[in-house]
């Protein structure tokens, strides 16, 4: 584990570090208050912190103030060095965010110990984070697919619409479906199925760009958000067509050939229309496209549009 160690003497800064690294701790050198908290303030900064309390220019109370101040889900364990022996001066170290305190002269011995309460706390927050991480995950996501779930990815859709309308930054919404799903659990089971479910999600997710989004919609149809131009729709939809249709699916010993309809609508950034209105536009195309054939995406200008250009497919 690295540790950040804070002190402007530097015969105290290399006694420390010859203590620490002897008990396995990586040290990372600061000589004084501004340097310890730039190198707190960078990306994969030690969460593990010794800092002296006197200090020219930023003491050790200030780095403390400032790394509470951030609220990180992640903040260090800091261990306050001060040869100060006071009631008052340990409250104020304490209440200016250390979490710990060690007077000078110290032991090394208890030095030790407090460092090793500092790494098991920092391994339990960790473990609290992770913990914490995964139940959002599982709140956002759906569980066969690892897609955002309906209530996620509808959540995102009403926040992308009204960005829309604030921004006009362009929008297209669509709507998948993949085609005779209910064939392929009867006749080859539920398993299968939902292998076939997840690899189309991890085909659908691949097409798409950074900062677009899909989400299980429900059963074997899928919502997608494609924020910014669109610049070439029919090339698009051709890709998310044949990321399904080109290629077999093969779950277990079976090789199926699966294909998926869909419809699209660019959001009109003029219309006041809810999110139920847009994806009532999309799933018209979708069901033209069903009964036009299947294997084939529709896509239209923005929904609500004074005058909407006639429909195109692809596939």
């Amino acid at each position: 584990m690295k540790i950040l160690i804070g002190d402007d003497s530097l015969t105290q800064r290399v006694m420390l570090e010859a203590i620490v690294s002897k008990w396995g701790f990586d040290a990372v050198l600061a000589e004084d208050g501004q340097q310890a908290w730039d190198i707190l303030s960078a990306a994969d900064a030690p969460r593990l912190v010794l800092l002296d309390w006197e200090m020219p220019g930023i003491d050790g109370l200030e780095v403390c103030r400032r790394a509470r101040a951030r609220q990180d889900r992640d903040p260090p364990y800091i261990l306050l060095l001060t040869a100060r022996s006071e009631t008052a001066d340990i409250v104020a170290g304490l209440d200016a965010g250390a979490n710990d305190y060690i007077q000078k002269p110290f032991e090394n011995n208890e030095l030790h110990a407090r460092l090793r309460v500092g790494a098991r706390m920092l391994d339990l927050q960790r473990a609290l984070i992770d913990a914490r991480e995964a139940l959002e995950f599982q709140a956002s996501h759906d569980d066969l697919t690892g897609l955002l779930n309906r209530g996620a990815i509808m959540q995102a859709a009403e926040q992308a619409v009204e960005r829309t309308r604030r921004s006009g930054r362009p929008l297209q919404v669509g709507l998948l479906d993949i085609d005779h799903f209910k064939q392929i659990n009867d006749t080859h089971g539920h398993p299968v199925g939902d292998a076939v479910l997840r690899e189309a999600a991890e085909r659908i997710h691949s097409t798409l760009r950074s900062g677009d989004l899909v989400g299980r919609y429900g059963g074997e149809e899928f919502l997608l958000l494609v924020n910014g131009e669109m610049t070439d729709a029919p090339a698009f939809c051709e890709r998310l067509r044949g990321a399904i249709a080109d290629r077999p699916f093969e779950p277990g010993e079976v090789a199926l050939r699966v294909t998926l309809s869909g419809g699209f609508v660019a959001v009109d950034p003029r219309d006041d229309g809810s999110v139920a209105d847009i994806l009532a536009a999309a799933d018209k195309f979708l069901y033209q496209a069903k009964t036009g054939g299947r294997n084939r995406i529709l896509f239209d200008q923005p929904a609500g549009a004074a005058t909407p250009a006639k429909k195109r497919s692809a596939g």
